[in-house]
C-alpha cells in the first residue's frame, strides 16, 4: 500500500469515527429518554399491582444502561453533518421501537417480537394500527406505555432528543430531517434559535394534553383513561384502552371533546404560538388554516347529512356527532372510532376514503399528504389554466399567506403528491402478493400505514386489526409507517447511491 493510499485510509477512518461518535451520542440521548419515559408506566404498574412491573423495570434498565454506556464512550462530539442527521432520524425510530417492544415480549402480552415491533412503530409514528385482539386484557402499565409512545412520537421523538444536544452540534439538521416538506413551504419560525422553537412547541403540546385530560376527568373519565386517550388525541394517533375505541364510552360529551382536540392537533402548531402572542393577523391570513377549516366543515356536514337522510342515526345532531367524529379522526390521521363506518351508506364511506388522502396541516402532529400540498397543487392548476387559455402572455403567480410561492416549492408539492400515490400503488401490489389480500384491503392497509391513519377498510377495518397479516407483511407495513411519519423523503433518500458518496 502506497503512502498516499495510507493517508486516504487514515482520513476515511477519522471521518468515519467522527460520524460514529456523533451518531452514538444522539442514540445515547434517545435511549436515556426511552428508559426515563418508562418511569410513568412503572409507577402505574405499582399502583395497579399487575405482572408487567418486572418487564418494564428490565426494559427501562436496559435502555438506561445502554444510554449511559454510549454517553461514556462518545463524550466528545462534533457538528452533525447532513448524512448523519438523516441516518439518525431514520434508524433512531427503528432502534427505539425495537427497544420499546421489549416490555410486551417479556410480559407475554405480545409474545411475537414482530407484532410488538409493529405495535411500537405504530405508536411512535402515531399510526394507531394494532395487532391486539383483546386490548382490555393488557396490564395497565403496558397500556400506558403504549399510549405514551403516542405522546413522544406526536411532536417528533427526535426533536425531543435535540433538546439534550450541546449547543452548536447541529440539532437544527435533525429537526429539519424529521420535519414535513410542507413546513418548508410555510417557512414559519418561532425565534432565531432552533432550540427555543422546539421548547415552545413542546410547551404548547403539553398544555393541550393537560387541558384535554382535565376536560375528560370533568366528564367522569378516570385519570388513567383520560391520560391514555389524551395522549392519543392531541398527537392524532388513536390508541385506546378499550376494544371499541372511543365508542366504548358511548358519550356525546367525550366525543365532542375528542373532536375538538383532534381538530386542534391537525393545526400548524406555530399558529398556536401566534395566538399566544396575540398575532391574530398571522392566523387570519393563513391560507392552509382556512382550507383546513373548510374541508373538515364541508365533509363533516356532508357525511352527517348522508347519515341522517339514510336513517343510520335518528336525529340530525347524532348524525353530525358521529359523522364529524369520523371525518376529523381520519382526516387528521388520528384513527379513533365511535362506530363501524363500514356499515354506513356507500356515499358516506366514499367521502371518508377521500379525506384519508388529505391529512392535516403542515407543522401539525398529523400525517398524510397535508392540506398545504393540495393548496399549492390547486392554485398551480388554476394559474396554469388561466395562463394557457385566458392570459397567455402574462405570468400568473401562486400565492400562499399573501406571499408569492417559488416554482421550486410547487415542484416539491407535486413531487410529494406523486410519490405518495406511487408508494400506495406499489405497496398494494406487495400486500396482495405477500398476504393474498383482496384489492381493497391491500390498498387500504398501505394507506392506513403510509398515511399513519390506523384503521382502514376490509381486513383492516374498524372492527378488525393487523394481527392476521403475515410477518413479512407486518415488517413491510412497519416500514411504510416510518416512511409516512418522516414525510418519506428522509427515509427514502437512504436508498439513493449518491447519498452514501461524498
Amino acid at each position: 500500500m502506497s503512502a498516499l493510499q495510507q493517508t486516504f485510509l487514515r482520513l476515511g477512518r477519522s471521518s468515519l469515527w467522527k460520524s460514529i461518535r456523533n451518531i452514538g451520542f444522539v442514540f445515547a440521548n434517545l435511549l436515556l429518554i426511552t428508559g426515563g419515559a418508562m418511569v410513568l408506566p412503572i409507577v402505574c404498574s405499582l399502583i395497579y399491582g399487575e405482572k408487567d412491573l418486572v418487564p418494564l423495570l428490565i426494559s427501562s434498565g436496559i435502555a438506561l444502561f445502554l444510554g449511559f454506556v454510549l454517553r461514556f464512550l462518545f463524550k466528545k462530539v462534533d457538528n452533525l453533518q447532513v448524512r448523519e442527521a438523516f441516518l439518525i432520524t431514520t434508524f433512531g425510530w427503528v432502534v427505539i421501537s425495537a427497544l420499546s417492544a421489549l416490555p410486551f415480549v417479556l410480559d407475554g402480552s405480545i409474545p411475537s417480537f414482530t407484532d410488538a415491533f409493529l405495535e411500537m412503530m405504530s405508536g411512535y409514528t402515531t399510526t394507531g394500527a394494532t395487532i391486539l385482539n383483546d386490548i382490555e386484557s393488557v396490564p395497565h402499565g403496558l397500556l400506558l406505555w403504549r399510549s405514551e409512545t403516542h405522546f413522544l412520537g406526536g411532536m417528533g421523538f427526535i426533536t425531543f432528543a435535540v433538546l439534550l444536544l450541546p449547543h452548536g452540534m447541529g440539532g437544527a439538521r435533525l429537526f429539519k430531517a424529521e420535519s414535513s416538506p410542507g413546513q418548508v413551504i410555510t417557512g414559519e419560525r418561532f425565534t432565531s434559535r432552533n432550540r427555543d422553537a422546539i421548547n415552545i412547541l413542546w410547551v404548547i403540546y403539553s398544555v393541550l394534553n393537560i387541558a384535554q385530560i382535565l376536560l375528560y376527568m370533568l366528564g367522569g373519565m378516570s385519570l388513567f383513561d383520560a391520560t391514555c386517550h389524551a395522549f392519543g388525541t392531541v398527537s392524532t394517533s388513536g390508541y385506546s384502552t378499550y376494544n371499541a375505541s372511543m365508542g366504548h364510552f358511548n358519550s356525546a360529551y367525550f366525543d365532542w371533546i375528542t373532536i375538538i382536540f383532534m381538530f386542534l392537533g391537525g393545526i400548524t402548531f406555530s399558529l398556536f404560538y401566534s395566538m399566544y402572542r396575540k398575532d391574530w393577523l398571522t392566523v387570519l391570513i393563513n391560507t392552509e388554516l382556512r382550507w383546513y377549516c373548510w374541508i373538515t366543515g364541508l365533509f363533516s356536514v356532508g357525511v352527517a347529512l348522508v347519515l341522517w337522510q339514510s336513517g343510520t342515526y335518528s336525529g340530525l345532531l347524532d348524525s353530525l356527532r358521529y359523522g364529524a367524529f369520523q371525518v376529523i379522526s381520519l382526516m387528521t390521521t388520528t384513527g379513533f372510532t365511535t362506530a363501524d363506518y363500514e356499515q354506513w351508506p356507500e356515499l358516506a364511506q366514499m367521502m371518508l376514503v377521500v379525506i384519508c388522502f388529505i391529512g392535516g396541516c403542515a407543522g401539525s402532529t398529523s400525517s398524510g399528504i397535508k392540506v398545504m400540498h393540495y393548496v399549492l397543487i390547486w392554485k398551480f392548476m388554476v394559474a396554469a389554466i388561466k395562463q394557457l387559455f385566458f392570459q397567455p402572455l402574462s405570468v400568473v403567480a401562486v400565492r400562499v399567506n399573501e406571499q408569492k410561492v417559488s416554482q421550486n416549492i410547487i415542484n416539491l408539492a407535486l413531487c410529494y403528491f406523486i410519490v405518495n400515490i406511487f408508494l400506495i400503488l406499489f405497496g398494494g401490489m406487495v400486500m396482495v402478493a405477500v398476504d393474498k389480500m383482496d384489492f381493497s384491503s391491500a390498498i387500504s392497509a398501505v394507506v392506513a400505514a403510509l398515511m399513519n391513519i390506523g384503521p382502514g377498510w376490509g381486513a383492516v377495518g374498524p372492527t378488525q386489526n393487523f394481527s392476521a397479516i403475515s410477518d413479512i407483511g407486518k415488517w413491510f407495513l412497519s416500514f411504510n409507517m416510518l416512511v409516512g411519519r418522516l414525510e418519506m423523503f428522509s427515509a427514502l433518500i437512504l436508498f439513493y447511491p449518491s447519498f452514501w458518496r461524498e
